[in-house]
């Protein structure tokens, strides 16, 4: 048996546009000022929590038709063209946004927003799946990840200092930070990397995806947990601010978040990679949904902080797994449509999640926290129950 390579030989091998695509990200994330403090700003609006859900829902419903559009742009326009057309578009889109007053043109600029900001996912983790060769994927969507969570660690801080001198900064920022991005991928990253040249039509594809029970598998997983994990950006604002905290504290707590996962991720890693894929998960499910049912215990900052460290533990252990493991599903000519779809139920969950998590946290906190924790061990179920792979497969999944 090889031994593992150690940490830091397996960032070395990652090749200079995988680290593009790295900085790209941290931009772009750093400047995600918007969505987290979306439920503040509608209700500061003078929104209801009701009516504020509605419109963050309405970011997911773009974001849902983002995953498809991505996906199979990615796969026929090419992974560069589509991430800077992404980014330029969601910069527009989002000040167009920031001069909405009417709730019906919030609505309709919130998903257009969502549709447009976030096309860009599937081309960028195709892109990096291209670039890397299966036995680095973990890695590398780990290094992605960091660089995701270390823009976090620093955006929502810096939005909260922002939105004590006007809402308007927020939606400024962000655009500012897509453009960059936007730049960036323009300027820097490689220009002959597009989808297979026997790219299977959209026919083809969707019976190919009907039938891979495996794929299945991770979608019914991945709406489960994203069902909690959009709690963070939505309702969990609310319930810190419930608390009589401000919202600076949100903040922070949400920069603790991508603190944790940029400090500590990686080498996590290099411990869960040696594990079956699907059992790392599971565990990593059950801490996520147990370190968020905790918060109904938590009425001190020390308490809350104590919940997001649980719930980021969670999320260290099992993201850059279950990343990886769509990604080695994937047949190659497929590659940019099997991770739009996965992402596609992630929008399916922040379209879902929001409404009713405002719905049972308002009917009763017990209640609420009590459903988060139950969904992490449906989720946990689900990606333990015992499936076939399938033969089109072109890399062996992780069992």
């Amino acid at each position: 048996m090889n031994p593992q390579p150690s940490l830091l030989s397996s960032l070395r091998a990652l090749p200079r546009p995988a680290w593009i695509i790295f900085f790209g990200t941290f931009l772009n994330k750093f400047g995600t000022f918007v969505v987290p403090f979306l439920t503040l700003y509608l209700t500061h609006q003078g929104c209801t929590i009701t009516e504020a859900g509605i419109a963050v829902g309405a970011y997911g419903v773009g974001s849902l038709f983002a995953s498809l559009l991505g996906g199979y742009l990615a796969d026929k326009l090419g992974r560069r063209r589509t991430i800077v057309l992404s980014m330029f578009l969601g910069a527009a889109t989002m000040l167009l946004l920031s001069q909405a007053r009417r709730l019906p043109v919030i609505i309709g600029l919130t998903a257009l927003t969502g549709l447009a900001s976030e096309f860009y996912r599937p081309a960028s983790s195709a892109l990096l799946t291209d670039l890397v060769p299966p036995n680095q994927r973990v890695t590398a969507f780990a290094t992605l990840r960091m660089a995701f969570n270390a823009g976090f660690a620093f955006g929502p801080a810096t939005a909260g200092l922002l939105a004590a001198c006007g809402y308007f900064w927020l939606f400024a920022g962000d655009a500012a930070t897509s453009v960059l991005f936007g730049l960036v991928a323009l300027l820097a990253l490689p220009r002959g990397v597009h989808g297979r040249p026997n790219n299977a039509g959209w026919g083809e594809a969707l019976q190919i995806l009907r039938r891979d029970r495996q794929l299945h598998q991770m979608l019914a997983a991945n709406l489960a947990i994203g069902l909690v994990f959009c709690q963070m950006v939505s309702t969990f604002g609310l319930y810190v601010t419930r608390l009589g905290f401000p919202a600076t504290v949100y903040g922070i707590l949400i920069s603790l978040n991508g603190a944790l996962v940029v400090c500590f991720e990686l080498p996590l890693t290099t411990i869960t990679r040696r594990f079956p894929a699907r059992r790392v998960m599971a565990l990593g499910y059950l801490i996520i949904a147990t370190g968020f049912a905790l918060n109904f215990f938590a009425h001190t900052i020390p308490a809350l902080a104590g919940g997001m460290i649980l719930f980021t533990l969670g999320e260290m252990v099992t993201m850059p797994m279950a990343s990886a493991y769509i990604a080695n599903l994937a047949p190659a000519n497929l590659r940019g449509r099997y991770l739009g779809v996965s992402g596609l139920t992630w929008s399916a969950a922040l379209i879902i999640g929001p409404g009713a998590g405002m719905r049972l946290l308002t009917f009763s906190p017990a209640v609420y926290f009590a459903a988060c924790g139950g969904l992490g061990l449906l989720t946990a179920v689900v990606i333990l129950a015992p499936v076939k792979s399938q033969p089109w497969q072109n890399v062996p999944a992780a069992k």
